[in-house]
């Protein structure tokens, strides 16, 4: 697979993963900032992912796309995250 072929499927397989994580503590808690915040960091990566896609840049594009989905799964693992037990877009601990 070549890199510009690799950079869309990992944008696609993220843009994914974002619209199906969704913060999980409840709002008053204090891991509900933690979780928007890892939410806020994946999506500002994932959009630097696709500005660097779009201007051909697609090393920075397929690292940015990686840290946003690294983001993801981390938040995932760790509970901040409702992902609905889906383990082919995240990495859960079982």
């Amino acid at each position: 697979m070549d890199l510009a072929a690799l950079v869309e499927k990992d944008l696609s397989l993220t843009e994914r993963a974002l619209a199906k994580a969704s913060a999980a503590p409840p709002k008053r808690s204090h891991l509900r900032k933690v979780a928007e915040d890892f939410l806020s960091m994946a999506r500002a990566y994932f959009e630097d992912a696709r500005h660097f896609r779009d201007k051909g840049e697609l090393d920075k594009a397929l690292a940015n796309v990686n840290y946003a989905h690294g983001w993801l799964d981390a938040g995932a693992r760790l509970g901040l995250f409702d992902v609905g037990e889906d383990d082919q877009l995240f990495t859960l601990s079982e």
